[in-house]
């Protein structure tokens, strides 16, 4: 119960330790250079836009080396990817993923007009600093202390000194917000020195977006950031979305002024008119625009690029539909009398016209890829049907502010189908299939043995069947896991499908299988929450928590009831475990509990966190129970543990 209580995917992702690769990457091979080479005949790279809107108001760029956290690991370092100074892609990466990432690698302090700058390249995410008449507006201080505070620095570097007296947190997702103490300080906050706004329901969604699935989507992460690749031509390159993840602490203090509806509010004599977007990109965001300069800033509502209706670490499909309308929103609203548009991902629009026409096409990228999806699903299409058959129109495929960069046509679609029909495709024969290792075993059988199709395997690679033999090989694995030669083979399939993928986290995920397959799982331990976090937890959601920990199994037969009192907040709880399962009710008490606990929620926090624990807690007397205190040790030793070190690409162990 103490360690790895709670993660979110992005925390984990940063937490995680570097793991080395035991075999290195193979060459691409003829049908990947072939492939490769094509997309340089389909897309105009003769077009060098982006990359002067990219360049343009550069004040100084983040000086190379390694950016250290305080305990001496590396927080960043952008001087990594120095290898993408060369033009031309290499025959590993897509030429296309390779102009985006090169666009990614243009980093720095930028002056987007006077009085608005922004920090890029120093973290996933933008930090953008509007000067205020005393002090600074701070929007989305990054994902990890360290390099909020340096962006911050860079900033002050370069204009005159004043105060943070604001921070704006667009929205719910860790990288906007997790390094807001590398900005300000929790006394300043509480002194009303600094005021943080964020839109509703902010709180609920950064806590408890992760919270219940937070550890299977902690190892989900690790592949969709490639956290553990070697960065290099035939590794990580780029996220799409941004060069990577900063690794270091996260933090977050809870908003002072809650953003309900589209107002406009002063904010230090700025101007702002908040815009809510809830339930698109994020579950709680707000886009902003600033009259008197006349910038309109997105958030995360749009970037240059498709972005995730679902993302491959695994999250609620997100509505396409909704997300659609609210960039018509805008456009409507502020097209006419916005002269910039800047976002919290990615490099400013520079003109009124070019944005009106890049709102036009964000606008109609996810209402297409959502009308489209549906019709084929009402013409009775499966999910890898409408995946396979679903293309965007020319007007829209031939921008790259349109590709799949981070999202992808095909994994939108299918998440469009799950968010009306679920995972279910209607054919009987799927309704209760075998496991993956069962159905693979019976399947090798068929096919004459693994060895057979192992032979039959390799003249499909030759021929750059790439995405089959994958499918076969990871049958073959999951039947003989120890089988070294389906092991590399599945390994030299997946790794060609990175070297021509065009989105940064299909890349990850591809070349991250291939790396565990020729290296093994990495072991990880749980590692340490974010305090903050914990801390903002409501209390119901620990006994959620506690829920989903149970091992049904072990719990059998068993009947529990117990009444949980904090002292502090005045909060009390009934728990009730009968039929191996756990339930609660807030502000009641059963009459007949096996025990009553007392304890301050302060003291919860240190378990969480694990500073504490429960036993130890018991021991000192911060923990007190009236009646049977076996019953709440025996609650406690039917908790699973969960570390994020399970396979993904092969079974998992029995």
């Amino acid at each position: 119960m103490t360690r790895d209580f709670y993660l979110t995917a992005a925390l984990a992702a940063t937490l995680c330790l570097p793991f080395a690769a035991t075999a290195d990457n193979r060459p691409a091979e003829p049908a990947t250079i072939q492939a490769n080479a094509a997309v340089l005949q389909q897309l105009d790279f003769s077009d060098r836009q982006a990359f002067e809107g990219a360049r343009r108001g550069l004040i100084a760029a983040v000086e190379d080396g390694p950016l250290l956290n305080p305990d001496g690991s590396t927080a960043w370092n952008m001087a990594a990817y120095a290898f993408l100074d060369q033009q031309a892609a290499p025959d590993t990466a897509n030429p296309s993923l390779w102009r985006q990432a090169q666009l990614n690698s243009i980093h720095g302090l930028f002056e987007v007009t006077e009085g608005i700058y922004q920090v890029r390249g120093m973290d996933l995410a933008n930090m953008t600093v509007i000067e205020g008449n005393s002090g600074l507006i701070i929007i989305d201080p990054l994902l990890t202390t360290t390099t909020a505070r340096a962006a911050l620095d860079l900033y002050l570097e370069h204009r005159p000194a004043k105060p943070v007296v604001a921070v704006i947190y667009t929205h719910n997702h860790v990288d906007h917000f997790g390094g807001v103490r590398g900005v300000v300080s929790e006394e300043d906050v509480k002194q009303g020195r600094v005021r943080i706004f964020a839109p509703e329901g902010f709180m609920e969604h950064a806590v408890s977006e992760n919270v219940i699935a937070g550890n299977a989507m902690t190892r989900r992460a690790m592949y969709m950031y490639g956290t553990n690749l070697p960065v290099g031509p035939t590794g990580h390159i780029d996220n799409g979305l941004g060069k990577s993840l900063s690794r270091g602490p996260l933090t977050l203090i809870p908003p002072t002024d809650i953003i309900s509806s589209n107002d406009r509010q002063v904010i230090d004599g700025v101007e702002i008119d908040f815009h809510l977007a809830q339930g698109s990109e994020a579950q709680a965001e707000l886009m902003l625009y600033f009259p008197a300069t006349r910038i309109l800033n997105t958030a995360e509502v749009t970037s240059h690029q498709l972005h995730n209706v679902y993302t491959l670490r695994g999250a609620e499909v997100r509505d396409a539909s909704r997300w659609s309308r609210y960039i018509d929103e805008v456009l409507e609203e502020y097209g006419p009398r916005t002269d910039i548009l800047i976002a919290q991902h990615h490099w400013p629009v520079w003109d009124q016209d070019g944005v009106k026409q890049f709102l036009s096409a964000q606008r109609d990228l996810y209402k297409y890829i959502h009308d489209q999806s549906v019709r084929l699903m009402n013409h009775g299409y499966r999910p890898n049907e409408i995946a396979e058959q679903l293309q965007l129109p020319a007007s829209l495929a031939r921008q790259w502010n349109a590709r799949d960069y981070y999202g992808t046509l095909s994994h939108n679609a299918r998440a469009i189908y799950q968010k009306y029909l679920g995972w279910y495709d209607a054919n009987p024969a799927n309704l209760n299939p075998l496991t993956t290792r069962e159905a693979a075993r019976k399947a090798m059988a068929y096919m004459g043995g693994v060895e057979q199709v192992i032979t039959r395997a390799r003249e499909d690679f030759e021929r750059g069947e790439y995405r089959w033999v994958a499918s076969v090989m990871s049958q073959a694995v999951f039947a003989e896991p120890d089988n070294q030669a389906a092991r590399e083979l599945n390994a030299a399939a997946l790794e060609q499908l990175g070297y021509q993928a065009e989105s940064g986290p299909w890349r990850n995920v591809y070349l991250s299988g291939a790396q565990e397959l020729r290296a093994g799982t990495p072991q990880h331990e749980g590692g340490a929450a974010a305090t903050d976090m914990l801390q903002a937890l409501e209390t119901g959601m620990f006994f959620d928590l506690l829920g989903v920990r149970l091992n049904g199994p072990k719990a059998e037969g068993k009947h529990i009831v117990l009444n949980w009192n904090f002292t502090d907040t005045n909060e009390q709880f009934r728990i009730n475990l009968q039929n191996a399962t756990l339930t609660w009710l807030p502000e009641r008490q059963a009459q007949q509990a096996d025990a009553s606990i007392s304890m301050t929620r302060a003291t919860l926090n240190a378990i969480l966190t694990q500073q504490n624990s429960f036993p130890a807690a018991i021991q000192s007397g911060e923990i007190s129970i009236k009646g049977n205190p076996q019953s709440f040790l025996q609650l406690l030793g039917l908790m699973d543990t969960f570390t994020p070190d399970f396979a993904l690409i092969e079974p998992l162990t029995d």
